[in-house]
């Protein structure tokens, strides 16, 4: 006997019974305060042909936000990846840095923006704000990747004659790899709430950010939801593409071990 699984099933109506609660929701307030299913996707549409107050699209606004977030992230892997290999093999650079960086750890990137306010402008506020969100989910798994190498792997291959830089790049950062692309991942989307957050106070025209708060000011809740919707589909997309680029890296991992 055929047994299917009932997985699927339960995936499609969860968020099927979410929409029909909140067109329920809709229809017992006022759709100025609480817009429903219909009118969201109806403003989805009008932001994607015609474009916000100023004429700006919706694809505009998610390229611009896009844009800047993918250059702090850039920025944030090429820093914080090569700092914490070096922090994980240096324990002494470890504990050096450690009284340093933790401090900052703790304090919200959105707290810097009044000070990156009055020190940077444009397209700077925005890269230092997003480097600074994925910096240190980033640099905390590498570091935790590299420490957690087991050591079976290290005497193994200096058993057979590798030398230290030969183990590190053979070995310990193939090793550490799950945890580095774990840290890109939640780094990402610390970026990109950062980013979204940085447009409202920012003095630019174009940014997902500054289209709700543009709608927010002119009291549009179903234009303000709309690019609620957009900022977590792009953000989930952006997830989606590093869990495949992550499972094709772990398949490239396996091959090679054989």
């Amino acid at each position: 006997m055929i047994r299917f699984s009932r997985e699927p099933l339960y995936a499609s109506l969860l968020p099927l019974g979410v929409l029909l609660l909140w067109e329920a929701l809709s229809r017992m307030v006022h759709s100025s305060f609480f817009p429903g299913v219909g009118e969201v996707l109806g403003s989805l549409w009008t932001l994607l042909t015609k474009g916000d107050v100023e004429g700006i699209r919706l694809h505009e606004h998610a390229l611009h936000s896009l844009l800047r977030v993918l250059g702090g992230f850039s920025l944030a892997c090429l820093t914080a990846i090569p700092l914490g290999i070096l922090m994980g093999l240096r324990e002494g650079i470890y504990r050096l840095s450690k009284p340093v960086l933790e401090p900052v750890r703790f304090i919200p990137p959105l707290a810097w923006i009044p000070l990156v306010i009055l020190l940077l402008s444009g397209y700077w506020r925005y890269l230092f704000v997003i480097w600074l969100g994925a910096f240190f989910p980033i640099l905390l798994n590498t570091i935790s990747g590299i420490k957690r190498t087991s050591p079976t792997l290290v005497e193994v291959s200096r058993s057979f004659g590798a030398g230290k830089g030969t183990t590190v790049k053979k070995v310990v950062i193939p090793s550490a790899l799950p945890e580095i692309t774990s840290g890109m991942r939640v780094g990402l989307g610390v970026g990109w709430m950062c980013i979204v957050a940085a447009e409202m106070i920012g003095g630019e025209r174009v940014g997902l950010g500054r289209l709700i708060l543009k709608y927010s000011e002119l009291l549009r809740v179903d234009m303000v939801v709309a690019g609620m919707i957009t900022i977590g589909v792009v953000g989930l997309l952006m997830n989606e593409v590093l869990l495949r680029a992550e499972k094709r890296l772990f398949i490239w991992r396996r091959e090679v071990s054989l």
